[in-house]
């Protein structure tokens, strides 16, 4: 029977690998709960990134290394430059423009469609208390699973000399999970709530790119199980550039306000090099 992190596959479950005394999240009632999820929104609050530190028990967190070290020689490597609005550069725009900008980047992702369901990170994924509790802390209403099979969920590698440019997401909110950390650097930095809505703040954006402003960046430590949900449209940020023969894993889990959330053809084909799943997808697909 295969082993991760010393336990077996068969004995696995979602409620093994998380700290329930310190995350109640069986019963979101609890107080101890409600305590989590206040604190959670006011971090969001403050700098828009909510951390669970010790969300997954250290025996979970080596589950989730051996799954991960086990799975990182699938993942699709991707890399070049890249613009912080993720799009392609505004050459019409003055050279010095935010918009003009281009930094480098490169990780590699595995795929939703080939993360086995034994996997503790794809069973903490599938696992509705954990999505119930991510949406009592966003407070945006009931989420839905992505029903991507390539970006629903993905472990995220990155190696030696890989990094990821200062750039704004596309999407409300991102969830992610530290499994492991780089040997040196892969430290990811935010400067909070840097453009709004109504106002892009092209000067503030500037002074981050060309380094002129660092006393706003702050780092979140790369700690081994903790839960990290961060809103990144409005908030840049970046991965700092890894160094050292450990690879950095991080699962990313994928959610929406709205079922049904898929990816573009192109995305698929930047970020996993191809477009159609494999034959065999899960069962249970879409995962509700």
């Amino acid at each position: 029977m295969p082993l991760y992190g010393g336990m077996a596959v068969r004995a696995l479950e979602p409620r093994t690998l998380v700290d329930l005394d310190r995350y109640p999240v069986l019963d979101l009632s609890d107080p101890a709960a409600r305590e989590v999820i206040a604190g959670a929104r006011a971090q969001l609050a403050a700098i828009g990134a909510a951390e669970l530190p010790g969300f997954v028990r250290p025996r979970g967190v080596a589950a989730l290394v051996d799954d991960a070290e086990a799975l990182a020689e699938r993942a699709h490597r991707s890399g070049g430059l890249g613009t912080a609005y993720l799009e392609l550069p505004d050459f019409d725009l003055p050279e010095d423009h935010p918009r003009r900008w281009l930094g480098p980047y490169g990780t590699g992702a595995v795929p939703y469609d080939i993360i086995p369901r034994t996997s503790p990170l794809r069973l903490l994924y599938e696992w509705d208390p954990l999505m119930e509790l991510i949406a009592a802390v966003l407070d945006r209403g009931p989420l839905y699973r992505y029903a991507d099979p390539f970006g629903a969920l993905n472990v995220a590698v990155m190696r030696n000399g890989d990094e990821l440019q200062w750039h704004y997401d596309q999407t409300d909110f991102v969830v992610s999970l530290a499994i492991q950390p780089a040997e040196q650097g892969g430290h990811f930095q935010v400067v909070p709530r840097v453009r709004s809505e109504t106002d892009e703040r092209y000067e503030a954006v500037a002074a981050v790119l060309c380094g002129e402003n660092t006393a706003d960046v702050l780092t979140l430590p790369m700690t081994p199980g903790t839960l990290l949900v961060f809103e990144g449209r409005y908030s840049l940020h970046r991965v700092s550039p890894i160094a050292g023969n450990r690879a950095r894993h991080v699962g990313l889990l994928a959610y929406d306000t709205e079922p049904g959330t898929t990816g573009s053809d192109l995305l698929r084909m930047v970020r996993y090099g191809r477009t159609e799943p494999y034959a065999d997808p899960p069962e249970d697909w879409p995962p509700g």
